[in-house]
């Protein structure tokens, strides 16, 4: 039997920032400054939720000469119809301690 389980808070939280622009592609750092999840937090629930089909990840080459390279995500079409149901309807979960 499939168990399914409630969204976290932090997962609804990284949703609703990826909601506000789903066809865009987001850095990491940017999603920690909307959603105010830490790094040991969000980079696993990326990663997870990229597992799932809910995310896809990039690599993109960096914007200036002498940077590194970075992962960027976006949703995925299974992402963002998951995200319509179940993000509030005003589609801002900004800061976990709000949720």
């Amino acid at each position: 039997m499939i168990r399914k389980r409630r969204p976290s808070k932090q997962m609804l939280s990284l949703l609703a920032a990826l909601m506000t622009e789903p066809s865009a592609w987001r850095h990491g750092y940017d999603l920690m400054k909307h959603t105010g999840l830490s790094s040991g937090t969000l980079y696993p629930l990326l990663m997870r939720m990229t597992e799932q089909g809910l995310v896809e990840a990039e690599w993109q080459e960096p914007a200036r000469l002498g940077r590194p390279a970075r992962h960027a995500y976006r949703l995925t079409a299974t992402g963002v119809a998951l995200a319509s149901t179940i993000v509030p309807e005003t589609g801002t979960v900004s800061r976990l301690s709000s949720v």
